[in-house]
């Protein structure tokens, strides 16, 4: 397996006519110059090239690195430490986007004017959602990383994800609630993608079981939380669902902490990365966590200890976003293998309706808007400082946690 890295200079934010003329473009070009050169490939055993598009630095680079450690493992556990398959060596090219989503869109971009059929990664939500259209326009296969945004489902036919989305975040949190009826909520979130998409789940879900759902949004770049703190103080909510990504959390804890937050009402959130653990001292015991996933939540499973094994061996750390990366790289070799090297609608054909054993547990394509369906746990944190870490309550199957079914666009 080759890996090589490539940098890019940031550009501009393309309107859309524009993505839409070089969409064609490099549709036009792949079809004029690549139609015979594939057949000839499939048989020569010419390699695989997949661009990873990912957050190597920026505000979620944390969550990025967790990635594609996590990726590196399941592309060795996949093709059982060949780095091939079916004859054809992966060749993977890195990109990082930097959380900029007009970066992502030059780096996927340029990947399709080399000749490049597969491309994964996006941390970020406002990234996915940028990149989803020009995988569409250029008939790429994409497979989104840890962006948890639901308007990445069904986006288009060419667009899968390998993480959770946000709603089956908050399905998982409302396995934690009493009767929601009459209850007022408050998400408290970032004014982001992520963040929007989050008050949008809670809305749908909460809601229809009669609560009323009102939010509090920071700006992404904010590091004075404690107005936004004071402010869920005063709304007075039953409920408060915290939202929250990148490195501004272990402030936000500590201002709703003292802000009297975490006394007055009932919180709930994600379980983000072993790093925000001793954030929440004494404060853990007052909060109930729900989680995509932290090492050990499935149960010690042989995936799951492939992908613990693969990632320490190579000096990284199992976290909350490597079964997103191990995941990503499962379905990639599964799409060549049962699929095809170069022709995208057998790849995305084959994905469809796969069912699968990932880290987490059994998984499944949903083949009619290619939500990743998936177990999801709940937690608590016990110990403070080094020594916190989860404790398993529930792990729910894919089936507690199923997101509404949508319709592929287009």
């Amino acid at each position: 397996m080759r890996m090589r890295s490539t940098h890019l200079v940031s550009g501009r934010p393309l309107q859309a006519l524009t993505l839409i003329t070089a969409g064609a473009l490099l549709t036009g070009c792949a079809a004029a110059g690549t139609a015979g050169s594939e057949a000839a490939g499939a048989k020569d055993g010419a390699p695989v090239k997949v661009g990873l598009v990912y957050s190597r630095s920026g505000p979620l680079a944390a969550y990025g690195k967790q990635y594609m450690e996590g990726f590196t493992a399941g592309l060795a556990y996949a093709t059982k430490g060949t780095g091939k398959v079916a004859g054809h060596a992966v060749e993977v090219a890195e990109q990082d986007d930097a959380g900029d989503p007009a970066k992502a869109v030059a780096a996927a971009k340029d990947l399709a004017g080399k000749g490049y059929k597969i491309l994964a990664g996006s941390t970020d939500s406002g990234v996915a959602l940028q990149v989803a259209p020009l995988a569409a326009q250029n008939q790429l296969l994409f497979i989104s990383g840890a962006a948890a945004t639901d308007a990445l489902t069904g986006i288009n036919k060419y667009t899968f994800r390998s993480g959770r989305q946000s709603y089956q975040d908050i399905l998982t949190a409302g396995t934690m609630l009493v009767d929601a009826k009459g209850k007022k909520v408050t998400v408290l979130a970032q004014n982001s993608a992520f963040g929007q998409a989050n008050v949008a789940a809670v809305k749908s879900v909460l809601e229809a079981q009669g609560a009323t759902v009102g939010s509090v949004l920071a700006p992404p770049s904010a590091t004075d939380l404690t107005p936004f703190a004071q402010q869920v103080r005063s709304g007075g909510a039953d409920l408060v669902f915290v939202a929250w990504a990148g490195a501004t959390a272990p402030a936000l804890w500590t201002a709703l902490d003292q802000q009297g937050v975490l006394d007055s009402t009932q919180v709930v959130t994600g379980l983000a990365g072993t790093a925000s653990y001793p954030v929440f001292g004494p404060a853990a015991a007052k909060i109930s966590f729900l989680a995509h996933y932290f090492p050990g939540a499935a149960g010690s499973t042989p995936v799951e200890t492939a992908m613990l094994d693969g990632v320490t061996k190579a000096g990284g750390t199992p976290d909350l976003f490597s079964p997103d990366g191990f995941t990503a790289a499962q379905m990639i070799v599964h799409a060549i293998e049962a699929g095809s090297p170069t022709d995208t609608a057998r790849m995305v054909k084959a994905l469809e309706d796969w069912r699968f054993q990932g880290p987490k547990g059994e998984e499944q394509v949903r083949a009619e808007d290619h939500a990743l369906l998936q177990p999801m746990f709940t937690a608590k944190l016990t110990g403070e400082g080094a020594s916190a870490g989860p404790v398993l309550l529930h792990a729910l199957p894919m089936s507690a946690s199923t997101p509404p079914l949508k319709t592929i666009a287009g």
